[in-house]
């Protein structure tokens, strides 16, 4: 049954619309090719969507540059606005975009753990309204959050989650209340990052992968055949509280000390690292953590030089949690004990791909994804040396072909996710067909 005439300019509203998002500016020629539809219907789509305040007149293109068939069109990018938020347990960040998620402004705020649940959620969205303020959007179409915790697959709201913030769960309610007319989307912030490396980073070329996000915590996304899957009530990826050998414990259904988390989370990290000898200030957070592994990579390349990722390895790695404990500093050879230095990095590096790999292989036995994403800061900071060590390890451990790969986003991917979520949700409205 063919399409009436109404629904037949709607598909193809569409379809020019999006070939303008992708391709960016183009002439009613170019539309023409591209859509494959004549040149009456893309001149009668170009006038609905002008007239609909969608597309505008943006410069001209040829050689003369001159004349109706010269002119480029564009989308309308100040028609909507919109942000994106990470929320985490120290602070919050927020970026401001215009329709085709070009940033226009971006700030962040740290917010400590003995900042009240009232004030932090008004540092949170006061924060948010400045930005935008900075971006010159008079008002939100839609904002994207990323946050920690399960997400209700009924309802998609943040879910009471143990050890979590009470602001976060509050500053959903607030933004909603001081931006009325603005669409707010709450989600995982590990699925955030799965999403961005799957558009724009490590898994464009995957249908189906995994990310394993390593930061401040632990978490794992899936996507499988292209589509995210979030599971019956929204915890598919929940690998903090995977039981796993080394933990001396096991975890509860309301503290996931004792599964993976107890082993790679950036508190974990920081004392392994500390157990060889990596000494480092501060209490383990997930740029602290990054920051220590940076250093150990940076070392190791300096040893295997032009060699690949697998000349780190050492056939003696230690098991996990163990260190010798005989290195001064991170970093090699700024210590003064240069050799013995390098070796503790890499005797480091060992553990965790040790500690990482069990993750990956329990994930890997269950999924057989063939492709895995080390995401967040440590994932970023480990980049191709971590990665090819953890490789090695699963390879050792299964016999299903699992390629392992580092993030190209690193802790930026959440925002990234959170931004492009928006852009979907505000383009879907946005590019509604005139008039529906």
């Amino acid at each position: 049954m063919p399409a009436s005439p109404s629904t037949a300019r709607a598909i193809n509203d569409r379809l020019a619309l999006r070939l303008l998002q992708q391709e960016g500016p183009l002439t009613a020629g170019q539309l023409k090719q591209l859509t494959g539809l004549s040149r009456p219907t893309v001149a009668d789509l170009v006038e609905r969507l002008s007239a609909a305040g969608l597309i505008e007149v943006v410069g001209e293109a040829g050689e003369l540059r001159r004349g109706p068939n010269a002119k480029l069109y564009g989308i309308v990018a100040d028609r909507a606005h919109l942000a994106a938020l990470d929320v985490r347990t120290e602070g919050v960040s927020v970026i401001v975009s215009d329709l085709l998620g070009r940033v226009l402004a971006e700030a962040s705020v740290p917010i400590g753990d003995d900042t009240g649940t009232g004030p932090a959620v008004e540092q949170a969205v006061a924060l948010v309204e400045r930005t935008a303020k900075e971006a010159g959007a008079q008002s939100l179409h839609t904002v994207g959050i990323g946050a920690p915790g399960l997400i209700d697959p009924a309802t998609g709201e943040l879910r009471d989650s143990s050890g979590l913030p009470a602001w976060h769960r509050r500053l959903v309610a607030a933004l909603q209340e001081r931006l009325p007319e603005a669409r707010v989307i709450v989600e995982n912030e590990t699925n955030l990052a799965a999403l961005a490396e799957q558009r724009e980073g490590a898994a464009r070329d995957r249908d189906t992968f995994v990310l394993l996000w390593l930061g401040q915590g632990t978490g794992a996304a899936v996507v499988l055949d292209g589509s995210l899957r979030r599971g019956a009530s929204g915890g598919t990826g929940e690998i903090g509280f995977l039981p796993v050998p080394g933990t001396g414990g096991l975890p509860t259904a309301t503290d996931c000390a004792g599964g993976f988390h107890s082993l790679a989370a950036a508190g974990a990290i920081v004392e392994l690292a500390k157990g060889h000898g990596l000494r480092l200030p501060g209490s383990g957070t997930g740029l602290e953590a990054a920051e220590v592994v940076r250093r150990a990579v940076k070392a190791a390349e300096a040893v295997r030089g032009d060699a690949g990722p697998a000349d780190v390895v050492r056939r003696d790695a230690e098991p996990v949690g163990e260190g010798p404990g005989v290195v001064r500093s991170a970093g090699g050879a700024e210590s003064g004990e240069g050799a013995e230095s390098r070796e503790g990095d890499a005797r480091f590096l060992d553990a965790l791909a040790e500690r990482c790999a069990l993750g990956v292989a329990s994930v890997v036995a269950v999924l057989d994804p063939g492709c895995l994403v080390l995401g967040g800061e440590v994932g970023r900071a480990g980049g191709e040396v971590l990665a090819g060590l953890v490789g090695q390890r699963v390879r050792r451990m299964s016999p299903l072909v699992t390629e392992v790969r580092a993030s190209v986003l690193g802790g930026g991917a959440v925002l990234r996710g959170a931004l492009l979520t928006a852009r979907d949700r505000a383009q879907d409205e946005v590019f509604a067909p005139p008039g529906k």
